[in-house]
């Protein structure tokens, strides 16, 4: 009598698998990992904000784009002369042409130049009033605030906002592809686990099959009893079962992955890679401190609490009084001749100049004071959530170093075990053989073999997950990945719409 070729019958299995999977779709795990990262529309609408955040930080720094003003004006009026004379009223107009320019300082400050010219016709010429004169002035002025919105951290705080929170919408992005790789390699490798669990189903159906086969021939032949038939048919029902359960568990993987990295009209996918066995060092104090340095929703939340603390520091300054120094100094010149107007301004002989002070300050101040508080309260808020983050992401990845260690034990148990349930399934095959073993011993020791190979391939997948996770609680997932996140994508993405 033939002896159950179990390696054999492995091999064939194999080869049969393979011509039926040829149509199916082979994916390595970076390939996964990058068509999620290329498809997923979550990470596309997330790459607007960023883009957002860039739109914001142009604007803001358009406060230093120096402004031209031009104002320009025409009046007409009857006036009454205070002279003696008999002509006491006459008509008066005045035109009037002020081109300028005006600049923001990084102080604070306003500077300004402008151009005045003055054009002024009189219907009478008295001691009071001239026919028609042009007067012009050239005069450069500055306003500049002393205590309220002084300095540059005032000034700049909408550009110094905006560009945190570019900063924020970048680490929140990373975020999203951090779980998302971590998603897409824990389905990879549950469809790897699935795939194999299918593959040890089928080997188990072919070999009780095999085991119906000869059963019925020592049936036949009368060296066993009928009884042993019924036996060996309800194994072979049993597992053509549990081969239906393997085989919807892997169409289920597949679509659950198909649907992650966006696959569209693929019947099936072979992953090309298998879980990594390989043992890493842990140590707890190391991965929390890698953790804090490289979870991005810690910088995520750093970015908010310097937002905060900026916002915070420029509101106190709001509760001061408004202290504004404002000064002036001009060139001024009058003629009847536009030319020579113009030729007395540039002769530097009729400056003119100003200088003052103007102070204002609300009595009570609610209004700043309530800024201010306001913004104080956001500020211990965020060290609040801090505080709650970090605690929550300790746990997380204290649960995730138990989640390895265990994982990896559990690997070596199933390794010995189906290496202890194969020796069993050869010892009582050879026992069947000469008849110290009946069919039913042989079909529950195969099932043990089942259950032991179940086992490992779960252990295997489980194992890979756990490396996963405990890569994503410090940090670390996108690194090994090899995944760069910069704002290179949404700065292109600005540069598209504009």
């Amino acid at each position: 009598m033939k002896k159950y070729a179990i390696p054999l019958l492995l091999n064939l299995l194999l080869v049969s698998t393979a011509s039926a999977e040829s149509a199916a779709m082979k994916l390595s795990l970076k390939e996964a990992v990058k068509l999620a990262l290329e498809r997923n529309l979550d990470l596309k609408a997330e790459l607007y904000n960023p883009a957002q955040a860039e739109a914001d930080i142009r604007k803001n720094r358009s406060i230093y784009e120096p402004r031209l003003k031009l104002d320009s004006s025409y009046q007409e009026a009857y006036r009454l002369s205070i002279n003696t004379t008999p002509e006491r009223d006459y008509d008066q107009s005045t035109f009037m042409f002020t081109p300028g320019l005006s600049q923001l300082l990084p102080t604070g400050g306003t500077l300004g130049l402008n151009y005045q010219n003055i054009r002024e016709t009189n219907s009478t010429t008295t001691t009071t009033a001239l026919g028609t004169y042009w007067t012009s002035s050239l005069g450069l002025t500055l306003n500049q605030p002393l205590l309220k919105n002084f300095g540059r951290e005032a000034t700049e705080l909408n550009i110094n906002v905006s560009k945190l929170s570019k900063e924020i919408s970048i680490d929140h992005l990373k975020s999203r592809i951090l779980a998302i790789v971590a998603q897409v390699r824990t389905e990879y490798f549950k469809l790897v686990g699935y795939r194999e669990d299918l593959e040890s189903k089928r080997i188990s159906l072919e070999l009780a099959q095999k085991v119906l086969s000869e059963t019925d021939a020592r049936v036949q032949a009368g060296v066993l009893p009928a009884m042993e038939i019924l036996n060996s048919k309800f194994g072979v029902a049993a597992r053509e079962k549990e081969l239906i359960d393997a085989e919807k568990a892997v169409s289920d993987q597949v679509d659950i992955l198909s649907q992650l990295i966006l696959l569209e009209k693929v019947a099936d996918i072979v992953p090309s890679d298998k879980p990594d066995r390989a043992v890493i060092a842990i140590n707890k104090e190391d991965s929390l401190n890698k953790a804090i340095s490289l979870r991005p929703e810690f910088d995520e939340l750093k970015g908010q609490l310097q937002s905060s603390e900026l916002q915070a520091a420029v509101a106190r300054k709001q509760t001061l009084p408004s202290l504004n120094f404002i000064s002036s100094v001009a060139l001024t010149g009058i003629d009847n001749d536009y030319g020579r107007n113009n030729e007395r301004l540039g002769s530097f002989d009729y400056p003119a100049w100003s200088v003052g002070l103007q102070f204002d300050y609300p009595l009570g101040n609610q209004a700043a004071e309530s800024d201010y508080v306001k913004s104080r309260l956001k500020v211990e808020q965020t060290k609040v959530q801090f505080e709650n983050l970090k605690s929550s992401i300790e746990n997380e990845v204290k649960i995730a170093i138990r989640a390895v260690t265990s994982s990896y034990k559990q690997l070596d148990v199933a390794d010995r075990g189906r290496l202890f349930a194969e020796e069993r399934v050869r010892s009582y095959m050879k026992k069947n053989e000469v008849g110290l073993a009946t069919t039913k011993d042989v079909l529950d020791v195969e099932n043990d073999l089942v259950a032991a190979r179940t086992n490992q391939i779960t252990a295997e997948a489980l194992y890979a997950i756990s490396l996963t996770q405990y890569w994503k609680s410090t940090g670390e997932l996108l690194d090994r990945e090899g995944i760069k996140i910069d704002s290179s994508r949404s700065d292109a993405l600005y540069k598209e719409v504009k």
